[in-house]
Protein backbone atom coordinates (compact mmCIF):
# COMPACT_ATOMS: atom_id res chain seq x y z
CA UNK A 1 0.00 0.00 0.00
CA UNK A 2 1.90 3.01 -1.12
CA UNK A 3 1.75 6.56 0.74
CA UNK A 4 1.61 9.84 -1.11
CA UNK A 5 3.90 12.01 1.01
CA UNK A 6 3.25 15.58 1.30
CA UNK A 7 5.56 18.26 1.61
CA UNK A 8 5.81 19.16 5.74
CA UNK A 9 6.05 22.76 6.47
CA UNK A 10 6.91 24.16 10.24
CA UNK A 11 4.61 26.50 11.73
CA UNK A 12 5.44 28.64 15.18
CA UNK A 13 2.65 28.54 17.25
CA UNK A 14 2.29 32.41 18.51
CA UNK A 15 0.09 33.60 21.88
CA UNK A 16 -3.17 34.92 20.87
CA UNK A 17 -4.08 38.59 21.53
CA UNK A 18 -7.14 39.25 23.78
CA UNK A 19 -9.79 38.77 22.54
CA UNK A 20 -11.82 42.15 20.89
CA UNK A 21 -15.09 42.24 22.22
CA UNK A 22 -17.01 43.85 19.16
CA UNK A 23 -16.44 44.27 15.71
CA UNK A 24 -18.29 45.44 12.87
CA UNK A 25 -18.43 43.50 9.87
CA UNK A 26 -19.44 44.14 6.48
CA UNK A 27 -20.53 41.64 3.59
CA UNK A 28 -21.74 40.99 0.56
CA UNK A 29 -25.30 39.30 0.28
CA UNK A 30 -25.23 35.76 -1.29
CA UNK A 31 -28.63 34.80 -0.52
CA UNK A 32 -30.63 34.67 2.64
CA UNK A 33 -34.72 33.29 4.20
CA UNK A 34 -37.12 34.72 5.58
CA UNK A 35 -39.39 32.83 7.91
CA UNK A 36 -42.13 35.42 7.87
CA UNK A 37 -42.23 36.89 11.44
CA UNK A 38 -40.93 40.75 10.30
CA UNK A 39 -43.74 41.68 9.53
CA UNK A 40 -42.31 42.56 5.79
CA UNK A 41 -41.51 40.20 3.97
CA UNK A 42 -43.77 36.26 3.57
CA UNK A 43 -42.71 33.03 4.93
CA UNK A 44 -40.09 31.64 2.09
CA UNK A 45 -39.14 34.59 0.81
CA UNK A 46 -35.47 34.95 -0.72
CA UNK A 47 -33.32 38.05 -1.74
CA UNK A 48 -36.34 40.01 -2.75
CA UNK A 49 -36.90 42.95 -5.46
CA UNK A 50 -39.54 45.43 -6.49
CA UNK A 51 -39.92 46.56 -9.80
CA UNK A 52 -40.33 50.67 -10.08
CA UNK A 53 -40.48 51.14 -14.14
CA UNK A 54 -38.67 50.65 -17.27
CA UNK A 55 -36.19 53.97 -17.67
CA UNK A 56 -34.09 54.68 -21.06
CA UNK A 57 -34.25 51.39 -22.01
CA UNK A 58 -33.75 49.69 -18.88
CA UNK A 59 -36.02 47.79 -16.68
CA UNK A 60 -35.98 49.28 -12.76
CA UNK A 61 -35.45 47.21 -9.62
CA UNK A 62 -34.93 47.77 -5.86
CA UNK A 63 -33.05 44.64 -4.55
CA UNK A 64 -31.95 43.47 -1.62
CA UNK A 65 -28.39 42.55 -2.93
CA UNK A 66 -25.82 44.82 -2.10
CA UNK A 67 -23.46 45.63 1.20
CA UNK A 68 -24.74 44.44 4.70
CA UNK A 69 -23.42 45.43 8.17
CA UNK A 70 -23.73 43.90 11.17
CA UNK A 71 -21.85 43.66 14.84
CA UNK A 72 -20.36 40.36 16.28
CA UNK A 73 -19.78 40.51 20.13
CA UNK A 74 -17.89 37.38 20.50
CA UNK A 75 -17.79 37.63 24.47
CA UNK A 76 -21.69 38.53 24.65
CA UNK A 77 -22.50 35.61 22.09
CA UNK A 78 -24.52 38.24 19.70
CA UNK A 79 -24.98 38.85 16.15
CA UNK A 80 -26.90 41.78 15.05
CA UNK A 81 -29.71 41.60 12.50
CA UNK A 82 -27.61 42.67 8.89
CA UNK A 83 -28.87 46.06 7.49
CA UNK A 84 -28.17 47.29 3.79
CA UNK A 85 -25.41 49.65 4.37
CA UNK A 86 -25.37 52.11 2.16
CA UNK A 87 -28.86 52.12 2.63
CA UNK A 88 -31.46 52.22 -0.54
CA UNK A 89 -34.72 54.02 0.98
CA UNK A 90 -36.72 53.91 -2.31
CA UNK A 91 -38.56 56.99 -1.74
CA UNK A 92 -35.23 59.04 -2.87
CA UNK A 93 -36.09 58.32 -6.55
CA UNK A 94 -39.69 56.74 -6.70
CA UNK A 95 -42.79 58.43 -5.30
CA UNK A 96 -46.52 59.23 -7.01
CA UNK A 97 -46.03 55.91 -8.95
CA UNK A 98 -43.01 56.82 -10.95
CA UNK A 99 -39.51 57.20 -10.84
CA UNK A 100 -38.13 60.85 -9.98
CA UNK A 101 -34.55 60.51 -9.76
CA UNK A 102 -32.98 58.32 -12.72
CA UNK A 103 -29.58 58.24 -11.78
CA UNK A 104 -30.34 57.20 -7.97
CA UNK A 105 -33.13 54.29 -9.42
CA UNK A 106 -30.02 53.13 -11.59
CA UNK A 107 -27.90 52.96 -8.52
CA UNK A 108 -30.11 51.50 -6.80
CA UNK A 109 -31.07 48.82 -9.72
CA UNK A 110 -27.31 47.91 -10.35
CA UNK A 111 -27.21 45.64 -7.19
CA UNK A 112 -28.88 43.41 -9.07
CA UNK A 113 -25.46 42.62 -10.64
CA UNK A 114 -24.07 42.30 -6.83
CA UNK A 115 -23.45 38.61 -7.12
CA UNK A 116 -20.54 36.58 -6.30
CA UNK A 117 -21.52 32.66 -6.37
CA UNK A 118 -18.26 32.15 -7.73
CA UNK A 119 -16.15 34.21 -4.96
CA UNK A 120 -15.69 37.60 -4.16
CA UNK A 121 -13.01 40.35 -1.92
CA UNK A 122 -12.75 43.45 -0.73
CA UNK A 123 -9.36 45.03 -0.83
CA UNK A 124 -8.70 48.66 0.10
CA UNK A 125 -12.28 50.16 -0.49
CA UNK A 126 -13.11 48.49 -3.75
CA UNK A 127 -15.06 44.74 -3.91
CA UNK A 128 -14.94 42.65 -6.81
CA UNK A 129 -17.44 39.75 -7.22
CA UNK A 130 -17.66 37.04 -10.13
CA UNK A 131 -20.87 35.56 -11.22
CA UNK A 132 -21.02 32.36 -12.73
CA UNK A 133 -23.30 32.06 -15.37
CA UNK A 134 -25.72 29.10 -16.43
CA UNK A 135 -23.89 26.88 -18.53
CA UNK A 136 -27.18 26.04 -19.77
CA UNK A 137 -28.13 29.75 -20.69
CA UNK A 138 -24.80 31.05 -21.97
CA UNK A 139 -21.84 30.13 -24.07
CA UNK A 140 -18.00 29.28 -22.46
CA UNK A 141 -16.78 32.50 -24.04
CA UNK A 142 -19.49 34.60 -21.85
CA UNK A 143 -19.61 32.02 -18.59
CA UNK A 144 -17.88 34.47 -15.94
CA UNK A 145 -19.13 38.54 -15.37
CA UNK A 146 -16.73 40.07 -12.63
CA UNK A 147 -17.85 44.01 -11.79
CA UNK A 148 -15.90 46.46 -9.18
CA UNK A 149 -17.30 48.22 -6.73
CA UNK A 150 -17.04 51.34 -4.44
CA UNK A 151 -17.55 49.38 -1.00
CA UNK A 152 -18.37 52.63 0.73
CA UNK A 153 -21.24 54.08 -1.62
CA UNK A 154 -22.18 50.79 -3.38
CA UNK A 155 -21.23 52.38 -7.01
CA UNK A 156 -20.79 50.54 -9.54
CA UNK A 157 -17.18 51.01 -10.82
CA UNK A 158 -16.59 48.81 -13.63
CA UNK A 159 -17.42 45.58 -15.50
CA UNK A 160 -21.08 45.87 -16.08
CA UNK A 161 -20.86 44.12 -19.27
CA UNK A 162 -17.27 42.37 -18.34
CA UNK A 163 -17.16 38.74 -19.53
CA UNK A 164 -14.69 35.92 -19.04
CA UNK A 165 -14.14 32.67 -20.91
CA UNK A 166 -14.73 29.66 -18.66
CA UNK A 167 -10.93 28.62 -19.47
CA UNK A 168 -10.32 31.89 -17.28
CA UNK A 169 -10.78 29.57 -14.01
CA UNK A 170 -11.72 32.43 -12.14
CA UNK A 171 -14.70 30.50 -10.29
CA UNK A 172 -13.03 30.18 -5.74
CA UNK A 173 -13.75 29.05 -2.48
CA UNK A 174 -12.31 32.51 -1.62
CA UNK A 175 -9.98 35.27 -2.03
CA UNK A 176 -8.17 37.58 0.20
CA UNK A 177 -5.57 40.12 0.05
CA UNK A 178 -1.88 39.22 2.22
CA UNK A 179 -0.22 42.27 3.51
CA UNK A 180 3.51 40.36 3.74
CA UNK A 181 3.75 40.14 -0.15
CA UNK A 182 1.00 42.77 -1.58
CA UNK A 183 -0.69 40.12 -3.74
CA UNK A 184 -4.24 38.80 -3.59
CA UNK A 185 -4.57 34.89 -3.52
CA UNK A 186 -7.41 32.45 -3.81
CA UNK A 187 -8.90 29.05 -3.60
CA UNK A 188 -9.27 28.49 -7.30
CA UNK A 189 -11.10 25.73 -8.74
CA UNK A 190 -9.22 24.80 -11.74
CA UNK A 191 -10.58 22.29 -14.74
CA UNK A 192 -8.69 20.17 -17.42
CA UNK A 193 -5.04 20.54 -15.44
CA UNK A 194 -2.06 18.00 -15.73
CA UNK A 195 -1.90 15.49 -13.14
CA UNK A 196 1.73 15.04 -11.31
CA UNK A 197 3.45 12.40 -13.30
CA UNK A 198 4.16 10.64 -9.92
CA UNK A 199 0.07 10.15 -9.75
CA UNK A 200 -0.61 9.33 -13.83
CA UNK A 201 2.48 6.79 -13.56
CA UNK A 202 1.53 4.39 -10.68
CA UNK A 203 -1.47 2.58 -11.09
CA UNK A 204 -2.10 3.14 -7.27
CA UNK A 205 -3.02 6.37 -7.70
CA UNK A 206 -4.45 6.89 -11.67
CA UNK A 207 -6.34 3.66 -12.91
CA UNK A 208 -8.16 4.06 -16.52
CA UNK A 209 -10.92 2.19 -15.39
CA UNK A 210 -13.72 2.38 -18.04
CA UNK A 211 -11.21 3.83 -21.18
CA UNK A 212 -12.34 6.97 -21.44
CA UNK A 213 -10.08 8.71 -18.00
CA UNK A 214 -6.96 11.14 -19.26
CA UNK A 215 -4.21 12.31 -17.52
CA UNK A 216 -6.23 15.87 -16.68
CA UNK A 217 -8.03 16.79 -13.33
CA UNK A 218 -9.80 19.15 -11.86
CA UNK A 219 -9.75 20.05 -7.83
CA UNK A 220 -8.59 23.42 -6.03
CA UNK A 221 -5.21 25.09 -6.54
CA UNK A 222 -3.48 28.20 -4.63
CA UNK A 223 -3.24 31.15 -6.92
CA UNK A 224 -2.61 34.17 -7.15
CA UNK A 225 -4.64 36.82 -9.07
CA UNK A 226 -4.79 40.16 -11.12
CA UNK A 227 -7.92 41.82 -9.91
CA UNK A 228 -7.33 43.99 -12.99
CA UNK A 229 -7.30 41.09 -15.70
CA UNK A 230 -8.61 38.36 -13.37
CA UNK A 231 -5.64 36.23 -14.55
CA UNK A 232 -4.74 33.78 -12.23
CA UNK A 233 -1.04 31.88 -11.31
CA UNK A 234 -1.37 28.43 -9.97
CA UNK A 235 1.38 28.32 -6.85
CA UNK A 236 0.14 24.62 -6.04
CA UNK A 237 2.08 21.99 -7.59
CA UNK A 238 -1.35 19.65 -7.99
CA UNK A 239 -4.78 20.03 -6.77
CA UNK A 240 -6.65 19.36 -3.83
CA UNK A 241 -10.03 17.57 -3.67
CA UNK A 242 -11.51 18.87 -0.47
CA UNK A 243 -14.99 20.27 -0.25
CA UNK A 244 -13.36 24.14 0.29
CA UNK A 245 -16.25 26.55 1.63
CA UNK A 246 -13.81 29.96 2.21
CA UNK A 247 -10.99 31.06 2.42
CA UNK A 248 -8.88 33.93 4.20
CA UNK A 249 -5.74 35.33 4.76
CA UNK A 250 -4.57 37.34 8.32
CA UNK A 251 -2.73 40.09 9.03
CA UNK A 252 0.37 37.95 9.12
CA UNK A 253 0.35 36.47 5.99
CA UNK A 254 -1.38 32.98 7.07
CA UNK A 255 -3.52 31.57 4.78
CA UNK A 256 -6.55 29.62 6.19
CA UNK A 257 -9.29 27.73 4.54
CA UNK A 258 -12.49 25.88 5.65
CA UNK A 259 -14.07 22.23 4.30
CA UNK A 260 -17.76 22.02 4.71
CA UNK A 261 -17.34 18.50 7.17
CA UNK A 262 -19.59 15.65 7.46
CA UNK A 263 -22.91 15.36 8.03
CA UNK A 264 -23.55 12.86 10.95
CA UNK A 265 -21.74 12.09 14.33
CA UNK A 266 -22.69 12.18 18.14
CA UNK A 267 -22.95 15.37 20.06
CA UNK A 268 -21.29 16.30 23.34
CA UNK A 269 -21.42 18.23 26.51
CA UNK A 270 -19.68 21.33 24.13
CA UNK A 271 -22.19 20.90 21.53
CA UNK A 272 -20.11 19.68 18.99
CA UNK A 273 -19.67 16.52 16.86
CA UNK A 274 -17.84 13.60 17.42
CA UNK A 275 -16.97 10.36 15.64
CA UNK A 276 -17.04 7.07 17.01
CA UNK A 277 -13.47 7.22 18.42
CA UNK A 278 -14.29 10.12 20.54
CA UNK A 279 -12.69 12.95 18.27
CA UNK A 280 -13.94 15.91 16.99
CA UNK A 281 -15.73 15.60 13.45
CA UNK A 282 -17.04 18.46 11.04
CA UNK A 283 -15.64 21.08 9.33
CA UNK A 284 -11.85 20.89 8.66
CA UNK A 285 -9.69 24.16 9.29
CA UNK A 286 -6.67 23.89 6.98
CA UNK A 287 -3.62 25.97 7.03
CA UNK A 288 -1.68 26.88 3.40
CA UNK A 289 2.21 27.67 2.89
CA UNK A 290 1.67 30.74 0.28
CA UNK A 291 5.06 30.39 -0.63
CA UNK A 292 4.79 26.99 -1.83
CA UNK A 293 0.31 26.65 -2.03
CA UNK A 294 1.17 23.45 -0.08
CA UNK A 295 -1.33 22.80 2.73
CA UNK A 296 0.84 22.80 6.71
CA UNK A 297 0.49 18.90 7.85
CA UNK A 298 2.31 17.31 10.46
CA UNK A 299 4.00 13.72 10.91
CA UNK A 300 2.52 11.07 12.92
CA UNK A 301 3.33 7.52 13.38
CA UNK A 302 1.29 4.94 11.86
CA UNK A 303 0.92 1.65 10.84
CA UNK A 304 0.09 -0.04 7.97
CA UNK A 305 -2.87 -2.20 8.15
CA UNK A 306 -2.33 -4.75 5.31
CA UNK A 307 1.31 -5.46 5.96
CA UNK A 308 2.10 -4.23 9.95
CA UNK A 309 4.33 -2.27 9.06
CA UNK A 310 5.04 1.02 10.63
CA UNK A 311 5.31 4.30 8.45
CA UNK A 312 4.81 7.98 8.76
CA UNK A 313 1.74 9.76 7.84
CA UNK A 314 0.70 12.93 7.51
CA UNK A 315 -2.59 14.96 9.46
CA UNK A 316 -3.65 18.16 9.54
CA UNK A 317 -2.48 20.53 12.19
CA UNK A 318 -5.86 21.49 13.98
CA UNK A 319 -8.73 19.10 14.84
CA UNK A 320 -11.62 19.40 13.58
CA UNK A 321 -13.83 22.16 14.29
CA UNK A 322 -16.77 19.86 15.65
CA UNK A 323 -19.56 21.28 13.75
CA UNK A 324 -21.13 20.63 10.01
CA UNK A 325 -21.76 23.38 7.42
CA UNK A 326 -23.60 23.14 3.96
CA UNK A 327 -21.38 22.36 0.88
CA UNK A 328 -22.54 26.08 -0.16
CA UNK A 329 -20.92 29.69 -0.98
CA UNK A 330 -19.87 30.88 2.77
CA UNK A 331 -17.11 33.11 3.62
CA UNK A 332 -14.51 33.85 6.20
CA UNK A 333 -12.25 37.28 7.72
CA UNK A 334 -9.77 38.93 10.58
CA UNK A 335 -9.55 41.69 11.73
CA UNK A 336 -5.90 43.20 10.78
CA UNK A 337 -6.01 44.50 14.53
CA UNK A 338 -6.50 40.43 15.35
CA UNK A 339 -4.78 37.96 13.53
CA UNK A 340 -5.53 35.04 15.62
CA UNK A 341 -9.59 34.98 15.61
CA UNK A 342 -11.02 33.95 12.33
CA UNK A 343 -14.74 34.75 11.66
CA UNK A 344 -16.56 31.94 9.52
CA UNK A 345 -19.98 32.87 8.12
CA UNK A 346 -21.38 29.57 7.67
CA UNK A 347 -24.05 27.24 8.12
CA UNK A 348 -25.43 25.77 11.76
CA UNK A 349 -25.73 22.34 10.06
CA UNK A 350 -24.98 20.07 7.57
CA UNK A 351 -29.01 20.16 6.56
CA UNK A 352 -29.01 16.61 7.11
CA UNK A 353 -30.84 14.81 10.35
CA UNK A 354 -33.21 12.45 11.19
CA UNK A 355 -36.53 12.77 8.87
CA UNK A 356 -39.95 10.46 9.09
CA UNK A 357 -38.67 7.92 8.23
CA UNK A 358 -35.91 7.48 11.18
CA UNK A 359 -33.11 7.32 8.79
CA UNK A 360 -30.52 10.11 8.54
CA UNK A 361 -30.91 12.29 5.10
CA UNK A 362 -31.27 15.64 4.10
CA UNK A 363 -33.92 17.74 6.00
CA UNK A 364 -37.21 18.50 4.61
CA UNK A 365 -37.09 21.98 2.68
CA UNK A 366 -40.70 22.24 3.95
CA UNK A 367 -40.03 22.15 7.56
CA UNK A 368 -37.01 24.02 7.71
CA UNK A 369 -38.05 26.85 10.07
CA UNK A 370 -38.34 24.42 13.02
CA UNK A 371 -35.75 22.16 11.59
CA UNK A 372 -32.96 24.57 10.87
CA UNK A 373 -31.57 23.26 7.75
CA UNK A 374 -31.06 26.68 6.27
CA UNK A 375 -30.13 28.38 9.83
CA UNK A 376 -26.74 30.57 9.27
CA UNK A 377 -24.69 31.94 12.03
CA UNK A 378 -21.30 33.19 13.05
CA UNK A 379 -18.67 31.48 14.48
CA UNK A 380 -15.07 32.26 15.76
CA UNK A 381 -12.02 30.07 15.52
CA UNK A 382 -8.87 30.23 17.67
CA UNK A 383 -6.12 29.82 14.91
CA UNK A 384 -3.25 29.02 17.37
CA UNK A 385 -5.27 25.81 19.14
CA UNK A 386 -8.08 25.32 16.24
CA UNK A 387 -10.93 25.69 18.63
CA UNK A 388 -13.85 26.94 17.26
CA UNK A 389 -16.79 28.38 18.84
CA UNK A 390 -20.27 29.62 17.30
CA UNK A 391 -20.95 33.44 18.37
CA UNK A 392 -24.48 33.19 16.87
CA UNK A 393 -27.27 32.47 14.40
CA UNK A 394 -27.80 35.38 12.06
CA UNK A 395 -31.54 36.39 11.69
CA UNK A 396 -33.07 35.98 8.41
CA UNK A 397 -30.58 33.24 7.76
CA UNK A 398 -28.45 35.42 5.90
CA UNK A 399 -25.14 34.13 3.73
CA UNK A 400 -22.62 35.90 2.45
CA UNK A 401 -19.84 35.99 -0.57
CA UNK A 402 -17.14 37.80 1.56
CA UNK A 403 -17.12 39.46 4.58
CA UNK A 404 -14.36 42.17 5.96
CA UNK A 405 -13.53 44.35 9.13
CA UNK A 406 -14.84 47.95 8.69
CA UNK A 407 -11.92 50.29 8.96
CA UNK A 408 -10.01 46.98 10.41
CA UNK A 409 -8.56 45.18 7.10
CA UNK A 410 -5.21 44.13 6.22
CA UNK A 411 -5.77 45.53 2.67
CA UNK A 412 -6.69 48.94 3.51
CA UNK A 413 -4.35 51.32 2.47
CA UNK A 414 -2.40 49.58 0.22
CA UNK A 415 -3.13 51.45 -2.80
CA UNK A 416 -4.52 48.07 -4.41
CA UNK A 417 -8.05 49.55 -4.45
CA UNK A 418 -7.35 52.18 -7.35
CA UNK A 419 -5.24 49.38 -9.36
CA UNK A 420 -8.21 47.25 -9.16
CA UNK A 421 -10.74 49.49 -10.09
CA UNK A 422 -9.43 50.59 -13.29
CA UNK A 423 -10.54 49.42 -16.91
CA UNK A 424 -8.01 47.77 -19.18
CA UNK A 425 -7.78 49.26 -22.23
CA UNK A 426 -4.64 48.96 -23.74
CA UNK A 427 -3.20 48.14 -27.21
CA UNK A 428 -5.04 46.49 -30.02
CA UNK A 429 -6.54 42.90 -29.37
CA UNK A 430 -6.14 40.83 -32.48
CA UNK A 431 -8.88 38.57 -33.34
CA UNK A 432 -8.37 36.27 -36.56
CA UNK A 433 -12.29 35.79 -36.86
CA UNK A 434 -15.35 38.27 -35.88
CA UNK A 435 -17.00 37.81 -32.37
CA UNK A 436 -20.32 35.95 -32.50
CA UNK A 437 -21.51 37.70 -29.58
CA UNK A 438 -21.51 41.45 -30.07
CA UNK A 439 -20.25 43.90 -27.56
CA UNK A 440 -22.88 46.59 -26.46
CA UNK A 441 -21.72 49.01 -28.60
CA UNK A 442 -19.70 48.74 -31.88
CA UNK A 443 -18.12 51.53 -33.96
CA UNK A 444 -16.17 51.31 -37.48
CA UNK A 445 -13.23 53.49 -37.99
CA UNK A 446 -14.96 56.42 -39.89
CA UNK A 447 -16.77 56.13 -36.34
CA UNK A 448 -20.20 54.96 -37.56
CA UNK A 449 -22.01 52.51 -35.17
CA UNK A 450 -22.17 48.88 -36.65
CA UNK A 451 -24.15 46.06 -35.45
CA UNK A 452 -21.50 43.81 -35.76
CA UNK A 453 -17.28 42.96 -36.85
CA UNK A 454 -18.51 40.65 -39.84
CA UNK A 455 -15.81 42.60 -42.03
CA UNK A 456 -12.08 42.61 -41.99
CA UNK A 457 -11.19 45.88 -40.00
CA UNK A 458 -10.20 47.74 -37.39
CA UNK A 459 -13.32 48.32 -34.38
CA UNK A 460 -13.87 50.54 -31.83
CA UNK A 461 -15.39 48.66 -29.13
CA UNK A 462 -17.27 49.84 -26.10
CA UNK A 463 -18.46 48.00 -23.20
CA UNK A 464 -19.73 49.67 -20.77
CA UNK A 465 -17.00 52.01 -18.90
CA UNK A 466 -14.82 50.28 -21.14
CA UNK A 467 -13.37 50.97 -24.57
CA UNK A 468 -10.93 49.25 -26.61
CA UNK A 469 -9.63 48.47 -30.02
CA UNK A 470 -9.93 45.56 -31.58
CA UNK A 471 -8.57 44.22 -35.01
CA UNK A 472 -10.32 41.82 -37.19
CA UNK A 473 -7.84 39.77 -39.86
Amino acid sequence: MKKLLLFVAAMAMIAALPIQAQVKIKAVAESNRYDGTDGVHEKGDQMVSDYVGYINGKAMFIVENGIYSFNVDADAGTVSTPVKDPAVNKSDFYSGGQVTDPDKAAWASNFNLMIGNSGAVYIDGVIATIFSRDYQSTTDEELFAVRKWDAKTGNLLAGANDFFHANTNIESAGMAYNPVDGKVYGLFYLTEQQLRSEITDDPDFFVDEDGDATSTDAGYCICTIDLQTMKITPVTPGLYYYNFITFAINSEGRAFALTSGGSNGAINADGKMEDINGNLSGAQLCEFDLTTGLMQLIEVPAVDEETGEPYVAYENIYPATGYASQYRRQSACFAASNPYKMYWNGYYNSGKGINDNGSWSSLSDKEWITNGKYDTCIYEIDITTGNCRRVAKIPNRWIFSCMWVEGDDSSDGSGLGEYISKTVTSGIDEAKTATTHAPLQIFNAAGQRVSDMNQKGLYIVRQGNDTKKVLVK
